[in-house]
Order: C-alpha cells, then sequence, then structure tokens
C-alpha cells in the first residue's frame, strides 16, 4: 500500500512531522524558560520559539536534504516555509477541542500541516 502514495506526500509528511517536533521541543523549552505571556497552558514566547525554529528548519535546512526539492515539487519559497512555519506555531499554541475533550497536539498537528503543505507546495 506504501507504493500507492504519491513522493509528494511522503516528502510533505517527513518533512511536517519534523519541523512540528523540533518546533515543539523549542516551544517547551523557550515557554518554560522565557514565558511570560500565557494563553492556557502555552506562552507566546514559546508559539514564537516554535515559529523561529520551523521556518529556518523549513526554509534553510530541508532544501539542502537530497532529492527533497524533486519530491516536493520545485523550491522552498519564503511563503511556503512561513505557512508552514505559523500553522505549526499556531496549532500548536491553540489546542483543538471536541466538546470537553481537548485533543493531543502530537497526533492532529503534523497530520493537519501535512495537509497544509501538500496544498502550498
Amino acid at each position: 500500500w506504501m507504493s500507492t502514495i504519491s513522493p509528494k506526500f511522503s516528502a510533505c509528511a517527513c518533512f511536517s512531522l519534523t519541523l512540528f517536533i523540533l518546533g515543539d521541543a523549542a516551544a517547551a523549552l523557550i515557554g518554560k524558560s522565557l514565558g511570560r505571556i500565557s494563553i492556557g497552558k502555552k506562552t507566546v514566547e514559546g508559539a514564537v520559539g516554535c515559529f523561529i525554529v520551523s521556518f529556518l528548519f523549513a526554509y534553510f535546512a530541508f532544501p539542502q536534504l537530497p532529492n527533497f526539492l524533486e519530491k516536493w515539487g520545485g523550491e522552498m519559497s519564503f511563503f511556503q516555509a512561513c505557512v508552514v512555519g505559523l500553522s505549526i506555531s499556531l496549532l500548536e499554541l491553540f489546542p483543538a477541542k471536541i466538546g470537553r475533550f481537548k485533543l493531543n497536539d502530537n497526533l492532529y498537528v503534523p497530520v493537519l500541516v501535512t495537509y497544509i503543505a501538500f496544498f502550498i507546495c
């Protein structure tokens, strides 16, 4: 079944998951050490750190990976890196809820960002 997944979609999934892991770690470290402005249990400073790390890796590191740009479908634009970084940081900052239940951002953020990345590239 894996052969039916397009190379572009698999590149977007790897891209999104990696950026989320790095951005989420940055948000936690920065938010706990420098966080002053809280939104629920998260901090604005952590979200900014998440955005910066996600953007920098998206714009500077991922295009250097062998074959990534081929599977991505072209160059990584400044706009695309901003949209992906902003999507990750905002989805991480504002947790999704269904009724009284708060969803785990580790599950839904990479999935949503994969689709966002897929449609903007």
